[in-house]
């Protein structure tokens, strides 16, 4: 029996949740490698989607310099986001994790009332597409961020422990070969969405950034730019959080990383994962926190 120190989910990046729960008691190692790598790829999501959200309400909130266009633009990379990686990772939620974990009898009811938020998660990515007062609509994409981020947080503190501790059933196994729901891979892959370029508008120079605060900026995409503040994140889901916040940054656009230290170590993963990709510059540096801004090139 393996027994690992869970990784809480923190919701969105630049704020705290829950503190730890407990320890996650796993009936093999296999399967508390299999929670791991499943709670890290929901971090990824989250940074992203963050990130997508947050330029999507500040556009949609008349920051000055944001044209209809631009609105449009955020509000069409969020939705891409949501159609493209969201949805389909919650599909095979269903289709795989789901019928698995409601064989755990202590499950089962945890596992209806996550299909019922999938039902509302799916109506509320259709508001944002649909709705056309850009106010109206950010406000349903920013109930869907919510509700996403208590819905991961249910997952990895609840679910995945109950299904890990079962000897009967085996999550490593029904992780084989399953992108939607672990990304490419668990290593220091390019990007675990595929290229993360292909979630971001080469035309955005107006849009500037995305991420925490704005998805505006001015002209260079310099100004006001979205402040992730990994302090509290649990370090285990620290990277994989940054990872999925840089990838939705738009070519042009900056991300200011707020860390405990200086983040070296990342700034190393970033440019092996996406070479050439950032320039970084230091707006702060210690002693209690370290502004690193981060501004894509290409």
């Amino acid at each position: 029996m393996d027994i690992t120190q869970p990784t809480p989910n923190r919701g969105t990046p630049a704020a705290t949740t829950s503190p730890p729960t407990g320890v996650v008691v796993a009936s093999r190692e296999t399967e508390s490698d299999a929670v791991a790598a499943v709670v890290r790829h929901h971090a990824e999501l989250t940074g992203a989607l963050t990130t997508l959200t947050d330029a999507f309400l500040t556009a949609a909130g008349g920051v000055a310099g944001v044209g209809v266009s631009a609105v449009e633009a955020a509000r069409h990379r969020l939705v891409d986001f949501c159609t493209g990686e969201l949805l389909p990772h919650a599909a095979a939620e269903e289709s795989a994790l789901y019928p698995a974990a409601a064989s755990v009898e202590r499950a089962r009811l945890l596992v209806e009332s996550m299909l019922a938020e999938h039902r509302v998660l799916e109506s509320l990515v259709a508001e944002v597409r649909a709705i056309e007062n850009p106010v109206r609509a950010a406000a349903a994409a920013n109930a869907l961020r919510v509700l996403f981020d208590v819905h991961l947080a249910k997952e990895n503190d609840l679910l995945l422990p109950l299904i890990a501790a079962d000897p009967s059933v085996s999550l490593a196994t029904i992780l084989t070969g399953m992108h939607e729901l672990l990304g490419a891979d668990d290593q220091h892959t390019p990007d675990r969405h595929g290229d993360p370029r292909d979630r971001r508008d080469t035309a955005v120079g107006t849009v500037g950034t995305r991420g925490a605060v704005c998805g505006c900026g001015g002209s260079d995409g310099t100004q006001d730019a979205p402040v992730l503040d990994v302090r509290d994140v649990p370090h285990a889901i620290r990277h994989a959080t940054v990872f999925g916040a840089v990838g939705a940054v738009p070519i042009a656009g900056s991300l200011v990383l707020v860390a405990p230290h200086d983040p070296l170590p990342l700034l190393g993963q970033l440019e092996e994962r996406e070479p050439g990709a950032f320039g970084v510059s230091y707006d702060q540096r210690g002693p209690d926190a370290w502004r690193v801004r981060l501004t894509r090139t290409r």
